[in-house]
């Protein structure tokens, strides 16, 4: 399963970065998030791990993420290391006359999870994705 969605945030890409790039935010924009654990303070260094826990598919689901790359103000992967489902999320960062151009790109191998309503969770994901990143525009514009 994989999806590309782009938004423009009118902030530059190093506090776009900084902020998309600390785990403890994650919560404030991210619907599924509901608590992030063993996170360092501020933004990911490559190779830096948190354990998050997300509701899905109405499940309570944990699983440990991995920053494979960490360029401050460029790109951010996350990879995940322990969890029901192997997740791959690009966070690529240009500057643009808005201020950033965010291009995420995400790539899952969710396994046996999702049977035959597989299209539809991949779009229902893609679609919970895309307003995770409009509230991440929001509170970025909003100066916090």
């Amino acid at each position: 399963m994989r999806y590309e969605l782009a938004v423009d945030i009118a902030r530059p890409p190093a506090e776009v970065y900084a902020y998309l790039a600390d785990p403890g935010n994650l919560p404030d924009w991210q619907a599924d998030v509901e608590e992030v654990r063993d996170a360092p303070v501020g933004p990911l260094s490559a190779g830096a791990s948190f354990t998050e826990v997300r509701s899905f598919l109405g499940k309570r689901v944990e699983s440990t993420l991995e920053a494979a790359v960490a360029e401050p103000g460029r790109e951010l992967t996350l990879e995940t290391v322990s969890g029901p489902v192997r997740v791959s999320i690009r966070h690529l960062l240009e500057p643009s006359d808005a201020g950033t151009s965010l291009r995420v790109v995400a790539e899952a191998d969710p396994g046996k999870l999702l049977g035959l309503g597989g299209p539809l969770v991949r779009r229902a994901a893609e679609r919970r994705a895309r307003g995770d990143f409009e509230r991440l525009k929001a509170v970025l514009e909003a100066g916090v």
